[in-house]
Order: C-alpha cells, then sequence, then structure tokens
C-alpha cells in the first residue's frame, strides 16, 4: 500500500514531525515535506504532487481550515491530526478521518491506509 506514496506532514511542532517522518519511512512511505505554518501548508496544498496528507488542526495558533479546503478541492486524502477537543472540525470537514495525539505508529499506519485505499 504505502509503496511509492509520499506524504505531506502539517505540523508545527518540531519533535512531531521528526517523529512521523519516523514513522512514515518505517511504513515505506516517501516524505513530500513538513510545513509548519498554515501558508507554508496551503502553498503546498496548491502545488499538490504527494498522494495523501497528515493535518494538524492548529498551526501556530491558527487553523488550518484553509489547508483542508484546498485539500478537498484538489481531491487529494487527507487525516486531521487533533491534540485536543477544541480543535471543533467545520462541518464541511466533519466526515474527514481524524487521528488523536499522542500517535502511535499503528495508528498513523492504518489511517493513512484507511483513505489511501478510498482513492
Amino acid at each position: 500500500m504505502a509503496e511509492g506514496k509520499t506524504i505531506l506532514i502539517v505540523e508545527d511542532e518540531v519533535m512531531i514531525g521528526m517523529m512521523l517522518e519516523d514513522y512514515l519511512e518505517t511504513l515505506g512511505y516517501g516524505l513530500h515535506a513538513i510545513a509548519v505554518s498554515v501558508e507554508e501548508a496551503c502553498d503546498h496544498a496548491r502545488k499538490g504532487g504527494f498522494d495523501a496528507a497528515l493535518v494538524d488542526c492548529n498551526l501556530q495558533g491558527e487553523k488550518s481550515w484553509p489547508v483542508a479546503d484546498i485539500l478537498a478541492e484538489n481531491g487529494i486524502p487527507f487525516i486531521f491530526a487533533t491534540g485536543g477537543i477544541a480543535d471543533d472540525v467545520p462541518s464541511g470537514h466533519a466526515d474527514r478521518p481524524t487521528l488523536a495525539k499522542p500517535y502511535t505508529i499503528g495508528a498513523v499506519d492504518r489511517a493513512l491506509g484507511k483513505v489511501l485505499s478510498a482513492q
């Protein structure tokens, strides 16, 4: 499943981004990029070139909903990552899969497998 698939990580916490990068490598995915701000993530989302994205709901105090909107418009599957109940996903994206922090490699593997198999 992971063979040749690349993932965009949208995460502002450096250590978590590095951990996710390690998970992807272990699972056989390629890392497209790690975006640490909404602006940077939107830029990557517009350009595309990756198979799926893991999107933290809260980046440097800013909600990542604009990133989700662009990904959805471009038909790129994504998973919301959330660290708490304060991340009320907008109704337009309520059906999107979510991954709770702290991450486990198994949960990341299952979530990515699910969204990529739905393509």
